[in-house]
């Protein structure tokens, strides 16, 4: 008898403290709306929180520690309640951990139409927008009337230097022919030489003229430089067009995931590194990839490195879209996995409730543990538990080491 209400005794400041600290913490609570939206406010309730937290998991201990010391005492002093809990049996898994990322659906090759010189007038367009053209399909056509009258120029030009280019042949074969039989003078036949010579290099060079007028010519057809999908087209019919982005091909056929990753993943990122994506504008579609580009440059204002990964050919996919990346950076394919809110903390660090006992012996027991990596609502344990360990995955709020429980929820 003295021994309970040596208990009640000693429990009752504790429990009356906390009561009364968790009061004074609803009333502080109880501002107006306007303060709710003060940062500062905020801040220091959720400090004010924290405290009171860490004070009731003081006070939760150390009646624990009474609790204990009283039944080392006196086993019948203290005939706790059983508590319903519902219980979960450990088994060993793959853990895999990912790093949730935002990226896009890009295309491999994307191109701006330029014209080959220094662009001009637009007399013909032959695509609009939306069309799908193959490489080297004409697209528009400049004005090139002064580009052909380059070519007529350079063509009579030619003619004329090839009249006196056999004018001078002949003349070249005469002298050699009289120099032969000891008529004439050598200076005669090496001026007709000479001259033979000059026209000859004057006939080259007109040719060469004529070349490059007629791909002058050429050049006032504009065609495509990849095979794609006309995505912009803003010129017109006499307007001047010229190097820019007034017409963009793009090819949906090869297409890619490209994700701006913070440096913080760089050692964890590697070519060959699992990517799932979900697509949330095409219905949450799912795609798996690989990464197989690793940027090198951290970004110094986004700090961030680049990666990308091919997707396959689908129609719902178009460049730009936003796609969800999980990147695998961490599996184990033999781990022991808890969920998230059965931990807890006190002095001595991390502990999870366990069954132990059976039938009405059974009670709850501390388990203190080591944990890993934590994804979603799911923890590994690196030790501390081992397979066929039941812990107790409901009812283990406030539950203390040695409370009777028994099955129920």
């Amino acid at each position: 008898m003295k021994n309970k209400w040596m208990l009640r005794s000693l429990a009752l400041p504790f429990k009356t403290s906390l009561v009364c600290l968790l009061a004074a913490f609803m009333l502080s609570s109880c501002g107006g709306d306007q303060k709710n939206k003060d940062p500062k406010a905020l801040q220091e309730k959720k400090a004010e929180l924290a405290d009171l937290q860490k004070q009731q998991d003081a006070l939760t201990a150390r009646i624990d520690k009474l609790q204990q010391q009283i039944k080392a005492i006196d086993p019948n002093a203290i005939q706790a309640k059983r508590k319903l809990v519902a219980l979960d049996t450990i088994a060993v898994g793959t853990f895999d951990h990912y790093i949730d990322l935002q990226g896009k659906i890009d295309a491999q090759n994307v191109a701006y139409v330029a014209p080959k010189g220094q662009g001009g007038v637009v007399t013909n367009i032959y695509v609009k927008q939306g069309d799908h053209v193959s490489k080297g399909q004409l697209l528009l056509k400049l004005d090139d009337a002064s580009q052909r009258q380059s070519v007529i120029a350079a063509q009579q030009q030619v003619s004329g230097i090839a009249a006196q280019l056999e004018q001078a042949k002949t003349v070249f074969e005469r002298q050699q022919n009289l120099w032969k039989e000891n008529i004439g003078t050598e200076l005669q036949v090496l001026n007709a030489k000479t001259s033979l010579e000059s026209l000859q290099s004057q006939y080259k060079a007109a040719k060469a003229n004529v070349e490059i007028a007629e791909e002058q010519v050429n050049n006032t057809a504009v065609r495509a430089g990849i095979s794609g999908v006309i995505n912009t087209l803003t010129v017109k019919v006499g307007e001047f067009f010229t190097a820019g982005s007034q017409i963009q091909i793009v090819n949906n056929d090869d297409l890619k995931v490209t994700v701006n990753v913070p440096e913080n993943y760089a050692g964890k990122i590697k070519l060959g590194s699992v990517m799932h994506v979900t697509l949330p504008d095409a219905g949450g579609k799912d795609l798996v990839t690989k990464v197989n580009v690793v940027g090198r440059l951290i970004d110094p204002i986004s700090r961030t490195f680049y990666i990308e990964g091919k997707v396959p050919l689908d129609p719902v996919l178009r460049p730009n879209q936003v796609a969800m990346a999980r990147i695998k950076d961490y599996s184990d394919p033999k781990s022991i996995t808890i969920p998230t809110n059965t931990i807890q903390n006190d002095e001595k660090g991390k502990y999870i409730m366990v069954a132990a006992g059976q039938g009405e012996k059974m009670a709850a027991k501390k388990r203190y543990v080591t944990v890993g990596q934590m994804y979603h609502d799911q923890l590994e344990v690196k030790s501390g538990l081992e397979p066929g360990d039941v812990i107790i995955s409901e009812g283990f709020q406030s539950l203390y080491d040695g409370q009777p429980i028994m099955v129920g929820l």
